[in-house]
């Protein structure tokens, strides 16, 4: 059976029923000969337009929607993705709402649906929950579409793109068990997100837990800092006014990382504590080199940008089956600085 007409079923009943509300709510979107994209029995079925396009051999437009392009993280997944497109000869764009606004993503990928302006679909979210319904339209709408950076598990996606949330939370709790010297029972480490309400924060989050399991610490948070930088900084820096005992701290992603850090250099505390972050901003791979950072790991953003558009690409264009990718998780430290890419 072609990968086209995979047999596909969605994998819980909540899932279903916020798809059927939201196309009650938006009215269905139809595939290019007015019926439903789907096979009517849960199977993919490509839109017609899609496949015309295929046939005309026009360039297959490919759209990465991700939740907060304001984001530096933004930068490097954009770059991927347009070495992707140059290479394959797609036509592809970046898109989404800056300051992470959830209901905006949706309509901005619904009005791509219905006006049929894109032939395949990756999609960010912030929340593991927002997009299940829009991805429910667009793969009945017959678009190909997976997720990519975040994770969407009990959506209809068809493949997902990027790093193990939670394997990468463990991870980082291992490691900062490994550097932390002395002994640690009874002591605290604290935990920061610029979105503790996001799915991948609760992953990695639970991830973190799991990896600290049986060590003696006591965590901390995960504490919401925000997206804004100085924000940011205040919310670390009254955080840990009211700590004691800590010994180490963790970001979950680049922004509170880098916030987090700015905090222990300007407290005289880098000797004191032991700290590991993700992601490598500019600003990350100082901290780094300063050794205020431990370690930061990156997920590779423009891994994940090329891998989108290749995925879907060659769905498009040679029948290949989508399959999850995972970008790894690679450790940043001194030790390995000059040979790590820079994310913006």
């Amino acid at each position: 059976m072609s990968p086209r007409t995979l047999l596909r079923s969605l994998t819980a009943a909540t899932a279903a029923a916020a798809a059927a509300l939201s196309l009650t709510a938006c009215g269905a979107v139809t595939s290019a000969d007015g019926g439903s994209g789907d096979s009517g029995d849960g199977s993919f079925k490509l839109a017609s337009y899609i496949q015309q396009r295929i046939d005309d051999d026009k360039p297959m437009r490919i759209k990465l929607s991700y939740h907060d392009p304001s984001l530096a993280f933004a930068t490097p997944i954009g770059a991927g993705m347009k070495k992707a497109g140059k290479e394959l000869g797609a036509d592809v764009s970046l898109i989404g709402p800056t300051g992470g606004d959830a209901a905006k993503q949706v309509s901005e990928i619904q009005t791509l649906i219905q006006q049929k302006a894109v032939d395949g679909l990756a999609v960010s979210s912030a929340s593991s929950d927002a997009l299940k319904p829009v991805i429910s339209q667009a793969y009945k709408a017959g678009i190909p579409i997976i997720s990519f950076n975040t994770d969407n598990p009990d959506s209809e996606q068809m493949g997902f793109v990027g790093q193990d949330l939670k394997g990468s939370g463990k991870a980082q709790a291992e490691q900062l068990r490994k550097d932390l010297k002395g002994d640690v029972n009874g002591k605290s480490v604290v935990v920061f997100s610029v979105d503790t309400g996001a799915g991948w924060s609760h992953d990695r989050f639970n991830g973190f837990k799991e990896g600290l399991d049986g060590s003696g610490l006591k965590i901390v948070g995960p504490v919401n800092v925000g997206n804004e930088p100085n924000s940011a900084y205040n919310t670390v820096e009254s955080t840990m006014s009211g700590q004691s005992n800590v010994v180490a701290v963790a970001g979950l992603d680049c922004c509170s990382t880098t916030a987090a850090a700015k905090w222990v250099a300007q407290s005289g505390k880098t000797d004191d504590i032991t700290m590991g972050g993700f992601d490598l901003l500019t600003q990350t791979a100082e901290y780094i080199e300063r050794g205020v950072l431990n370690f930061s790991i990156s997920q590779n953003p423009t891994e994940q940008g090329y891998q989108a558009v290749k995925v879907l690409h060659d769905f498009l264009t040679k029948d290949t089956e989508i399959k999850g990718v995972d970008t790894g998780a690679q450790f940043v430290t001194r030790d390995n600085l000059a040979d790590a890419t820079v994310e913006d």
